[in-house]
């Protein structure tokens, strides 16, 4: 019985902050906090004439880009200065830099230097996330078990080998950790950066619907994107996770 109460969960959790959003709105009766239907009726018309796919559309290829980049880098670069510690030393205080930095700073920098292009917008994103995933990925790398690193090498499992069943294996929980921080964080980003140089994206119609104080569509783009994400994790990261898991049982 308890875990047939723990699966329903999750929807009666998700019911009950409907009903709390409706009677708010109901007590309010402005048109500052719309009701959840009000809401999803100007969701409905955004998907059926096309704006919302297409706006979220380019967002989500943004974020793809730009996170894909910022992982393969920052994955590198951690495990290199994780290993390393002359190089850990000689690029610590560039990443307490670029790590206070902030994100809005380093967006106009890149839109002043290389221009108001895509280009620009995804190198912005791509800065801003990167040290994130260096300095997650190397605390992982430092805390490798040297002792089945040293089995390795007496067995001669070679770089493959070793990086798929000794590293991979230690890595992971950093991995998904940098993962899921950075998909909050570079979405985020990513409307700043529309917001500032793009005409088109979710941050752009944000923009719009800001000066035209629409704030029925505010919430309904941007619950169409929180679900769009929250979708990824439940169909991508979670069972990615359960199957890197399976040698812990």
């Amino acid at each position: 019985m308890p875990d047939t109460i723990k699966k329903f969960l999750p929807g009666l959790s998700l019911a009950v902050l409907l009903a709390l959003w409706q009677f708010a709105s109901v007590v309010m009766n402005s048109a500052v906090l719309p009701s959840p239907f009000v809401v999803g009726k100007v969701f409905w018309q955004g998907c059926e004439n096309g704006q919302i796919p297409f706006h979220l559309g380019m967002t989500l290829l943004r974020l793809i880009v730009s996170f894909g980049v910022a992982m393969l880098l920052g994955c590198a670069l951690g495990i290199l200065l994780g290993r390393n510690n002359k190089l850990d030393a000689f690029f610590d205080n560039w990443l307490v830099i670029f790590l206070n930095i902030p994100a809005l700073v380093t967006i106009i920098l890149c839109y002043v230097w290389f221009g108001l292009t895509e280009a620009a917008a995804i190198l912005a994103v791509v800065v801003n996330k990167l040290p994130n995933v260096v300095v997650t990925i190397r605390e992982g790398a430092r805390a490798l078990d040297q002792d089945l690193l040293e089995m390795a090498r007496c067995y001669r499992f070679g770089t493959r080998k070793t990086l798929q069943h000794v590293v991979w294996p230690q890595l992971y929980p950093y991995v998904m950790g940098a993962t899921r921080s950075g998909l909050a964080l570079v979405w985020k980003i990513i409307l700043v950066v529309e917001l500032l140089g793009r005409s088109n994206g979710m941050g752009y119609q944000l923009h719009l619907f800001f000066q035209l104080f629409d704030v029925a569509s505010i919430l309904a783009y941007t619950l169409a994107f929180v679900a769009i994400i929250q979708s990824l994790e439940w169909l991508m990261l979670k069972p990615l996770d359960n199957k890197a898991q399976r040698w812990r049982r």
